[in-house]
């Protein structure tokens, strides 16, 4: 009897149908890249201080001194969301007397920013916060943003894996990438910060769903080989690209709705491809369409040039071939045994606190020292090389000693940044890169080690329980981020201090490098006491 893989071995690993395939649903992922980060720019909170309006009749020595200095970063700088009370000021002025030297202005009553703000236009034209005034006592909305996205993005992920088993990848994929141009789209006419943010959560609902369901059409479409260089290369390294356009984009359009317009665009280039892509032909199997499977091979053997067997799926042998109806698991099989528990909570804490350093450091680059664009975009930059070296390292090296290596590397040297002097800023980027290098390439390696960790009963439910800490995790990373705003090596050492302790944790976890996957509880290797 034979399955699919020995049924379509004749069409090769990398003829030109792989090849179309491979590379047309890897550029698929491209918009994910921008639409993924896209808030820090759409998001960003430029300087800015209390609006003094015309009418307060102010001389311009009493103008330039409206607003109180406080100490920022160890300097004095004028307060975001102060200003000295407007109705006292006039009546100095009025009476010609003169700041600082006729009257203390340290003793001078306070006031918030009753008459809104002034933004400055030297990194932003516009952005969500100067566009309903995110700032002051509202900061609290623009991580929310960023936070809420991000839990689209979980609701996405829980959903999309169902619906495409449901409804077939290729529809799903392409509803997907509608969901999440079309809505992205409609940012643009929000009236409101609520408007806006609710839309966004859809966003990330067809940003994660759309990267998923093309994950998986690929893992199902390429044979075992290519599978691997797609799941581990293919897919990072276009979103990497898709984030390092993210930049460039923003550099030349620093308008907050054309930005978005911008991003938008580059989705509708996707609808051609609903003529190339194929379903999966797995899929059809599945459901019993084996025609349709059919035709779709003979398409891949035409493009690949080489001949078809008279018969390709015998409908008796296929049936035949299915694996018998397995026992049913349980999410509580996950903590069955001590040794599986061990395993299940070291995993949750391991992908949320990465998740935390991964989506900390990428939403944190306008906080870095030089220029946010530049800033952002070696950010993306530095992923390429990050995932090539996890692959080299997942094909040659033990699993625990690559990712608790590449952690305490990444840790390690965020924590060293708050020794930097303020003067060595490009050293400080340098370490902030380095950093970044060595989350993302233990954040690509963690897929493969997790999946070798569990038995094939409840792998799927493992794999996703923990990815589910994930998403929790990115959830909560811009608050990190916002913590900044308090102290500006604070972030750093709580990311560098987690990084640093899951890589030491990872350690203790079994070493799959080298062993067949465990097919039962009782094949589970043991975690290392």
């Amino acid at each position: 009897m034979r399955d699919y893989d020995a049924a379509t071995a004749f069409l090769g690993e990398w003829g030109r149908f792989q090849r179309l395939v491979f590379f047309l649903l890897s550029a698929s992922i491209i918009p994910n890249g921008f639409n993924g980060m896209s808030v820090v720019f759409l998001a960003g909170t430029p300087e800015h201080r209390c609006a003094v309006p015309r009418r307060a009749n102010l001389s311009g020595e009493w103008q330039n001194a409206s607003i109180p200095l406080e100490l920022r970063d160890g300097q004095a700088a004028p307060s975001r969301c102060r200003r000295y009370n407007l109705a006292a000021l006039a009546n100095f002025s009025a009476l010609g007397l003169l700041p600082g030297s006729d009257v203390e202005l340290g003793s001078l009553e306070q006031e918030p920013c009753l008459d809104g703000w002034e933004y400055s236009r030297d990194v932003y034209h516009s952005t969500i916060v100067t566009e309903w005034n995110l700032v002051c006592e509202n900061d609290w909305k623009a991580p929310l943003t960023t936070s809420l996205f991000f839990v689209g993005v979980l609701i996405g992920s829980f959903i999309s894996g169902q619906l495409s088993d449901r409804f077939g990848r290729k529809n799903i994929l392409f509803l997907t990438m509608a969901v999440q141009t079309g809505f992205s789209f409609l940012q643009i006419f929000s009236t409101s910060w609520e408007m806006f943010t609710v839309l966004f959560l859809i966003v990330g609902m067809g940003q994660i769903s759309n990267y998923v369901v093309a994950f998986i059409l690929g893992t199902e479409i390429l044979g075992k080989s290519v599978r691997i260089i797609f799941s581990t290369l293919g897919v990072c390294i276009f979103f990497a690209i898709g984030y390092m356009l993210l930049p460039l984009f923003a550099y030349f359009i620093r308008d907050w709705q054309m930005l978005l317009l911008a991003l938008t665009i580059p989705g509708l280039f996707c609808i051609p491809l609903w003529w190339i892509i194929p379903e999966s032909p797995r899929w059809l199997i599945s459901q019993g369409r084996y025609k349709e499977a059919e035709v779709i091979i003979r398409k891949a053997a035409k493009l690949n040039g080489v001949p078809v067997p008279a018969v390709l799926f015998d409908t008796t042998e296929m049936q035949d071939s299915k694996p018998q109806q397995q026992q049913k698991a349980i999410l509580l099989d996950l903590f069955r045994t001590r040794n599986i528990a061990t395993i299940t909570i070291m995993s949750i804490l391991i992908w949320f606190f990465m998740s935390v350093g991964y989506f900390g450091l990428s939403l944190s680059t306008p906080n870095w020292h030089g220029n946010a664009y530049i800033n952002c975009f070696l950010a993306a930059v530095i992923e390429v090389p990050a995932y090539v070296i996890a692959w080299l390292l997942l094909r040659s090296l033990p699993r625990r000693y690559s990712l608790s290596g590449t952690l305490v590397l990444g840790g390690g040297v965020i924590l060293f940044i708050q020794l930097v002097p303020a003067d060595f800023y490009v050293l400080s980027i340098g370490l902030v890169m380095l950093g970044k290098f060595g989350i993302t390439a233990a954040f690509s390696m963690l897929y493969v080690y997790n999946v070798e960790l569990y038995p094939t009963l409840v792998r799927n439910m493992a794999v996703g329980a923990t990815s589910m800490a994930s998403r929790l995790g990115s959830i909560l990373a811009p608050y990190f981020v916002y913590l900044g705003a308090y102290d500006r090596f604070l972030p750093y050492i709580l990311m560098g201090s987690l990084t640093v302790l899951i890589g030491i944790l990872i350690l203790f976890l079994p070493e799959s490098y080298g062993n067949p996957l465990p097919e039962t509880f009782e094949q589970m290797l043991k975690v290392k006491w």
